[in-house]
């Protein structure tokens, strides 16, 4: 467990995500709602960032993890997908395009683990659309309360690109290997009464509830006391490594970075693109 030693006054400010503390509340927010908020390297890296601010904040106990506007996340920018050569943009802002390409694909399992190991209870509040990336930063949260029209889907093998992030042993461990099977290899989308039956969310709530159901949860966890909440936490997120190790996904970058750059891949990859930009 990391210590809780004191933080900044405020919290940082940052490009593509949004920080606040309200004593013992935290939130962190995809802040891009013009583009449903994507995922792009500079994102990654400035989740992880939030995290380990919030990791020394002495107030947060509880940290609510969303998206602004309609959606929670449309997953990973498009214009990133294509193959790259060291030091080109990311799509996604491109200040850290100077990073050797395999950073760019260890940035999601990087922010990955560090959101996943916050000392802080973390709820995700999902609405609208959770793609890709954005069910992986979904599956890292303890908790998810979603709307029963939240539209998931995780489109990564039809795009010619493997589930990376640590996803796949990560929804393994939540929603078991059959489901994860289906739902990442046939990439179908489903919804969040799906979700919740599968065991994904913890709780469906009508669209206009979302506020209140997260208010709820986080009111049943804020009077509790945060050492103990702390250790659970902890204990719980040990039992789930014995389980399914998400460390086993290592070698993430690797197979990214080789799909990326896989004739098939990307042919299967362009083709499923030119699908989806056909039908906007």
């Amino acid at each position: 467990m990391s210590s809780a030693a004191a933080a900044p006054a405020s919290p940082p400010t940052f490009e593509t995500i949004a920080v606040q503390v309200d004593g013992p509340v935290g939130r962190l927010t995809l802040d891009r709602p013009e583009h449903l908020n994507p995922i792009s390297t500079d994102t990654l890296v400035e989740l992880a960032d939030a995290a380990h601010w919030f990791d020394r904040h002495s107030s947060a106990t509880i940290v609510v993890v969303s998206g602004a506007g309609r959606a929670f996340s449309s997953g990973a920018d498009l214009a990133a997908l294509g193959p790259r050569t060291d030091g080109e943009a990311d799509g996604g802002g491109g200040q850290r395009s100077s990073m050797p390409r395999w950073r760019h694909a260890e940035a999601g399992r990087r922010m990955a683990d560090a959101v996943e190991r916050m000392r802080q209870v973390t709820i995700a509040a999902i609405r609208g659309h959770c793609v890709g990336g954005g069910v992986v930063l979904a599956s890292v949260c303890d908790m998810r309360v979603a709307t029963t029209s939240a539209r998931f889907v995780i489109p990564e093998t039809a795009l010619g690109i493997p589930l990376t992030w640590g996803g796949v042993p990560r929804l393994v461990r939540e929603i078991g290997p059959a489901m994860t099977r289906e739902l990442v290899m046939t990439c179908r989308p489903f919804d969040g009464a799906e979700a919740k039956d599968i065991g994904f969310v913890n709780r469906a709530v009508p669209d206009d509830e979302l506020d209140t159901a997260v208010a709820e949860l986080v009111a049943s966890l804020v009077d509790k006391s945060p050492y103990t909440l702390e250790v659970t936490k902890h204990h719980l997120r040990a039992l789930a490594e014995e389980m399914v190790g998400a460390g086993r996904s290592f070698a993430d970058a690797d197979s990214l970075v080789t799909a990326t750059s896989d004739p098939a891949s990307r042919e299967v990859g362009r083709a499923y693109l030119d699908r989806f930009r056909s039908r906007r």
